[in-house]
């Protein structure tokens, strides 16, 4: 260190090797001279790393992150960390969000790896258990099951029950991978394998990393969602070889219906895409569709 470094940094901290005069023992650690030494010590490394040799700003670095000026902020990361006083606002940020998002992939991931050959089956939760959908949904997931795959679902109750009591009930691996939701709905009792997700988009990575095809049976927004997210990632090929079948004509018939005089009439669409999914009334069909195209 220089004497212009002694000067700017104090000589009562920095002797002549640039070490400090003060050597602290744990014994003392109550004693007020030694937690002034401390304060004294602690202040003068601050201030060597706030005003750099050759300018004339504060500068801290935080990891990758450089703050200057107004930006710095007080104490460093591994100090906020072990102090347990302060705010807890710090459990709401973005930085502890992408903790939170990469510890759902992680947890999902690890569920679901050894899952084998499976097929996503979509479908309202409000679909009633006395119904003719709750009915072919079960027979879906049973058929899905001899087939030789397991069946996924949202987990709720409804057409995603359905799917799962069909997989149970033939034997195979019945898989539901819930989402918090302000109603809680929690898992339905048919389900093997369950995951819960904070986030959507994590939640619909697994349906589709996992799947080897979709099944939607009638449904509301989720459906909606699940089943055009799935119909862009064909259309742009960031997956292939991903059948997706519609059961229920008179419930897709609209739909399909306004896709092809609507979207594809107005150039929003080509008639190629009608050939990304494929609208049936019969289970066998349904199965035999998704399973062969995805083989």
């Amino acid at each position: 260190m220089t004497d212009a470094d002694k000067g700017a940094f104090g000589e009562s901290v920095f002797g002549d090797s640039g070490k400090s005069d003060h050597v602290i023992d744990a014994r003392d650690a109550r004693d007020p001279d030694v937690r002034d030494a401390q304060d004294a010590a602690a202040a003068a490394n601050e201030a060597a790393e706030a005003v750099l040799t050759g300018r004339g700003w504060p500068e801290r670095h935080t990891g990758p992150v450089v703050r200057r000026r107004g930006a710095v902020q007080p104490g460093t990361t591994d100090q906020r960390l072990l102090d347990s006083r302060g705010e807890s606002d710090w459990v709401h940020s973005d930085p502890w969000r992408v903790m939170r998002i990469q510890s759902e992939f992680v947890e999902g991931f690890g569920a679901l790896a050894e899952l084998g050959p499976a097929v996503s089956v979509f479908g309202s939760a409000r679909t009633p258990v006395d119904s003719a959908e709750y009915a072919a949904g079960v027979r879906i997931g049973r058929a899905l099951t001899e087939a030789g795959f397991a069946v996924i679902t949202g987990g709720g109750p409804g057409a995603m029950e359905a799917a799962n009591k069909g997989a149970l009930e033939a034997g195979g691996v019945s898989v539901g991978l819930g989402i918090e939701l302000p109603f809680e709905q929690g898992l339905n009792p048919y389900v093997d394998i369950g995951v819960n997700f904070r986030y959507f988009f994590v939640r619909k990575t697994m349906f589709v990393k996992y799947a080897r095809g979709f099944v939607v049976l009638p449904g509301g927004f989720g459906t909606l969602d699940e089943l055009f997210e799935a119909l862009t990632l064909v259309q742009t090929k960031k997956v292939t070889r991903f059948p997706i079948v519609l059961f229920g004509t008179a419930y897709w018939g609209g739909l399909v219906d306004w896709i092809r005089s609507t979207l594809i009439a107005g150039g929003k669409a080509s008639a190629a895409d009608l050939d990304l999914f494929h609208v049936t009334d019969d289970v066998d069909e349904a199965v035999a569709r998704v399973t062969k195209e995805s083989a």
